[in-house]
């Protein structure tokens, strides 16, 4: 049979493992916890910029058929123009 004290220093020696392992998951649950609000954040950050930017690229497509729609209507002018002078010439 063990003596008491043994015994007991083995007990202790068990509780102060059992402990240190629990706080070794403790620290890694909350590093875990914080990693994943991070990332979180991370997530809600990238769909904020994704609906940005495809709230800046339906602006950019509409000025660029605007443009186009200013750029025939130009064009169309240009020409009306050039056959009135055209015209004006020939007489």
């Amino acid at each position: 049979m063990m003596p008491t004290g043994k015994t007991m220093e083995a007990a202790l020696n068990e509780l102060r493992q059992a402990i240190s392992s629990l706080e070794n998951a403790v620290d890694m649950r909350i590093e875990r916890q914080r990693e994943q609000g991070e990332i979180e954040g991370e997530v809600r950050r990238v769909h904020a910029d994704r609906s940005r930017l495809a709230q800046e690229l339906d602006q950019a497509e509409f000025r660029a058929n605007r443009l186009e729609e200013v750029n025939r209507e130009v064009s169309r002018r240009l020409v009306t123009a050039m056959e009135t002078i055209r015209a004006v010439l020939d007489r």
